[in-house]
């Protein structure tokens, strides 16, 4: 069947003159949306980097604790693993200038009295026997960087109290 014209003829109205406000607005309203799905999606990412490197920060202070424990425990086995996890902490990117000052302040009077102890051990063992013993750096750790075993606690003379005054 051929095309016909319509009956009734259709108007067209073409406006020249500039849009109106709400159409601009309605025209910007799927950009607005996409906008907010990124500003939304860069908060949520911020949220769960942050939530993750705090999650780590406290995995880290339960190793140090432990690291910190078994090296005050006695058994001189578990203080060197002890003392080899807290170098490796110390080492971490995780551990902050506050991490570091406190694993400084719980390790640096008694590993420093046992290094001082064990040189004196030492040089007594030396001079009634041949063999020489190993040299010890002033951290209590071996020539090789390693730490050195037991001496996990701290050193009183007789007579002194814990606090260090009698």
């Amino acid at each position: 069947m051929p095309p016909t014209p319509s009956p009734t003829p259709i108007e067209v109205f073409v406006h020249t003159g500039p849009a109106e406000w709400w159409q601009i607005l309605a025209a910007l309203g799927p950009l607005a949306v996409l906008l907010g799905a990124v500003v939304a999606g860069v908060i949520g990412w911020r949220t769960l980097k942050q939530k993750a490197e705090a999650d780590n920060r406290a995995e880290w202070w339960n190793r140090a604790q432990w690291a910190l424990d078994a090296v005050y425990s006695g058994d001189k086995k578990r203080g060197t693993i002890g003392l080899k996890v807290l170098k490796v902490l110390g080492e971490s990117e995780l551990a902050g200038d506050g991490e570091l000052a406190v694993l400084e302040a719980a390790s640096e009077k008694p590993l420093d009295q046992a290094a001082h102890a064990r040189t004196a051990r030492a040089t007594a063992e030396a001079q009634s026997s041949p063999v020489a013993p190993a040299r010890l750096t002033p951290a209590g750790a071996t020539v090789d960087g390693e730490p050195a075993p037991g001496d996990n606690e701290e050193v009183h003379k007789p007579g002194e109290r814990e606090g260090g005054a009698r």
